[in-house]
């Protein structure tokens, strides 16, 4: 599929269907979401994906009715570390030498580089940083969808504390940041299917710093 033709199809889906992505697509997708960069390649995030019917159902309320919750295949929601700790830093330097077969102590430097980083950070400015670090992920989950022909509505539209509740975050170190809502578009029922998308004309939207001739 060409990406840019993908990209001016998709648009944010306000009502779905309920039809069922094929395991395929959706683990296409989810993998583009893992392959995602983040700041020291730490992914300090979760993906969770639901598909589980009474789990949407209870979802739903805390996220203003929004439909799409109910009628998506699976929704997908994004959630940050609370903090990125000495634990975790070390967690993902095992996986470095496990993955690429390299002494543990080739990493020092790059260790102390982490940890310095997170020593010099509030937690507040810590869970900031990991929040904003599910947001590039999001991004590359939207294009992966758009490119399987998936429809995908990103969502802020919720209760942050209520949802951690539901899924018992807390407890496992995380806060829920966005969600993403795959499935198909109902045509019959979202009046927004087709609106023209707007967007800025390239010539407002890129500020170009040429190179100069000498």
């Amino acid at each position: 599929m060409d990406l840019l033709k993908q990209l001016n199809w998709r648009y944010a889906t306000k009502r779905m269907t309920g039809e069922k992505i094929p395991p395929e697509k959706l683990e296409r997708i989810t993998e583009a979401i893992r392959l995602s960069a983040s700041g020291f390649g730490l992914q300090p995030y979760q993906l969770l994906v639901i598909e589980d019917e009474e789990l949407k159902r209870r979802i739903r309320p805390i996220a203003f009715q929004q439909p799409q919750i109910e009628e998506s295949s699976h929704l997908l929601v994004f959630a940050a570390w609370d903090q990125v700790t000495a634990e975790r830093i070390d967690e993902y330097l095992d996986l470095i030498v496990k993955t690429r077969g390299v002494p543990a102590e080739s990493l020092e430097a790059f260790r102390n580089v982490m940890l310095g980083w997170m020593k010099s950070k509030s937690p507040d400015q810590n869970f900031q940083w990991t929040s904003k670090q599910t947001y590039i992920a999001l991004g590359s989950g939207i294009v992966a969808a758009a490119m399987e022909g998936v429809d995908a509505t990103p969502m802020e539209g919720f209760q942050p504390a209520a949802l951690d509740e539901i899924l018992n975050l807390k407890e496992k170190g995380l806060r829920s940041i966005s969600l993403l809502a795959l499935g198909y578009r109902d045509s019959a029922n979202d009046s927004t299917l087709n609106r023209a998308k707007v967007r800025r004309a390239g010539e407002d939207f890129f500020i170009r710093y040429r190179s100069v001739p000498v």
